[in-house]
């Protein structure tokens, strides 16, 4: 090739203009000697190139004797070889073939002389780039967001973070009773396939004794399905529910994961207040001042997170008069049912609206404390007729999916029916209450902290004084305090609360852990100002 003047870039424009195809690996594996042409390959190159063919595939030393006279004409052959790739550049490309057969080169001529392309050589049109969906424009999950990458590139410096940002039981102590690991262990052989769209019998009989037991009506086991985590169900009810341009209902706080899904699919979230003055409960004025024709649903987390409120009887009844009186779907978020302290009594808000089409969540991962397992569930109550479309959604998008996680599934009826740990944890002297009573104290000891007890999950939503620590931006602030004490919050923004001036904790940890955090957290705010 050197001495006809040609690099492989010309031997496999010169095999095209004769009506044949040569890859550019094929060349290159050829060149280097890691490969054998076939000897109808080694025809066509030798022909390209004017030399015996025998001699390239096994090297006669006295064929290169006879070479010389030939080089003139072998240039002269590249030459038309390149005039006709150049015209070629400007017809319309071949069909695109296997990565195993290159089309023929039809670059700029400065972009032929740079074979092989190194990395840093300039590219002939720029390259293209992939940007994230637009519909991603208005999504928040700051739960895990950039405060918490920030707190990953720490750990990777060699840094211990204390995490009071995610709801994560298992790495505080809190560990899945042995009962259930070891159902599940007996149950593995029998869970290789999939199941039943919707789940396995056992599961959705155990959660409809469940519901029952909630005395939420008119629930069969068509009308229930298992998923991997709630997580995943809200995105599906979201998705079966939402054109562009409808409207939902959704507190502020929030469980930010509803703004998020809701946005996805299209629709548009719309924030009613829950009243940090009245125990967090929801503001029923203002949740009915937001409803326009476009609304088809209103969601409630109860028990709350982040603020661990426990809604009242009374005011469930009036949410329900709403959802009554404008012909709304609701969304009943209850995980967190069995963490209820102080003698508050949970209640389905489901129980109250037999003559309504509700949707109440729950699952394992946190009143059981068995949140890595993802297993989840949707109950579809009282009035069906009015959402049977709705329903046929749910399950398209459920078969779409296959199932759920088939081995989580198995567990459900052991957790359900069997010894409930959780009791002991929320009931004074257990852990989950007692760790509540300290972090609340702590926080109202802090100087420009004001704290509503909570009453449920284990979550707690300080106020901050924003004018006391010149707050305007309460992720700086969780930057500031993760990059100074190490301890890792979630911003009250991050729950779609409208002021920078509230933060969640976490209290997970055991006593003295968090005791220690509490001391960080006192020093932190005796000096801090936002800048």
């Amino acid at each position: 090739m050197a001495d006809a003047g040609m690099k492989q870039a010309d031997l496999i424009g010169a095999a095209a203009a004769r009506g044949s195809k040569l890859g550019k690996s094929q060349v290159s594996q050829y060149v280097s000697g890691k490969t054998i042409p076939r000897k109808d390959v080694a025809a066509l190159i030798g022909s390209v190139l004017d030399v015996d063919a025998a001699w390239l595939l096994h090297g006669d030393e006295g064929e290169k004797a006879d070479r010389a006279p030939r080089r003139a004409a072998a240039r002269n052959a590249t030459q038309a070889a390149r005039a006709e790739r150049d015209q070629a550049a400007d017809a319309p490309r071949d069909e695109a073939r296997d990565e195993s057969e290159t089309r023929a080169d039809a670059r700029p001529a400065a972009a032929i002389d740079q074979t092989p392309p190194s990395p840093s050589s300039s590219r002939s049109t720029p390259m293209r780039e992939f940007k994230k969906s637009s519909k991603l424009d208005n999504v928040l999950y700051d739960v895990r967001g950039p405060v918490v990458d920030e707190a990953a590139r720490l750990e990777r410096e060699g840094q211990h973070i204390l995490k009071l940002n995610i709801g994560n039981p298992a790495p505080f102590g809190f560990r899945t009773p042995d009962e259930v690991i070891a159902d599940m262990r007996m149950q593995l052989p029998e869970c290789e396939g999939y199941s039943d769209s919707r789940g396995l019998f056992s599961a959705r009989k155990a959660i409809m004794q469940y519901a029952q037991i909630k005395h939420i009506p008119n629930v069969d086991m068509d009308s229930i399905y298992t998923g991997n985590g709630v997580s995943e169900l809200i995105q599906m009810c979201m998705q079966a529910l939402l054109d562009t341009g409808d409207e939902i209902l959704i507190p502020s706080p929030d469980y930010p994961l509803w703004t998020a899904c809701a946005t996805l699919a299209g629709g548009t979230p719309v924030h009613y207040l829950c009243d940090e003055q009245a125990d967090w409960y929801p503001d029923i004025a203002d949740m009915e001042s937001k409803i326009t024709p476009r609304t088809k649903a209103l969601v409630i987390i109860n028990p709350n997170n982040p603020t661990g409120a426990v809604y009242p009887r009374e005011v469930l009844e009036e949410i329900v008069e709403v959802a009554r009186k404008h012909q709304l779907m609701i969304f009943s978020d209850e995980i967190y049912d069995r963490l209820v302290m102080d003698d508050a009594e949970h209640i389905s808000i489901a129980s109250l609206a037999p003559d309504l089409f509700c949707v109440t969540f729950s699952g394992l991962s946190k009143s059981h404390m068995i949140a890595g397992y993802r297993v989840g569930w949707m109950i579809m109550s009282g009035e069906k007729r009015c959402a049977r479309d709705f329903m046929l959604g749910i399950n398209m998008l459920s078969n779409m999916r296959l199932c759920s996680n088939v081995p989580a599934q198995s567990i459900v009826q052991t957790a359900l029916g069997g010894h409930q740990s959780v009791k002991g944890y929320v009931a004074p002297g257990g852990r989950v209450y007692e760790q509540r009573e300290f972090v609340y104290n702590a926080l109202k000891e802090i100087d420009g902290i004001s704290v509503v007890k909570p009453k449920a999950a284990f979550y707690i939503f300080p106020k901050i004084d924003v004018k006391k620590f010149n707050i305007t931006d309460d992720e700086q602030f969780a930057l500031d305090l993760l990059h100074e004490k190490k301890i890792l919050i979630t911003r009250g923004q991050g729950f779609n609360w409208h002021k920078p001036d509230h933060f969640r904790i976490v209290y997970l940890p055991r006593i003295e852990v968090l005791a220690e955090a509490m001391e960080s957290l006192q020093d932190f705010f005796a000096h801090y100002r936002q800048r």
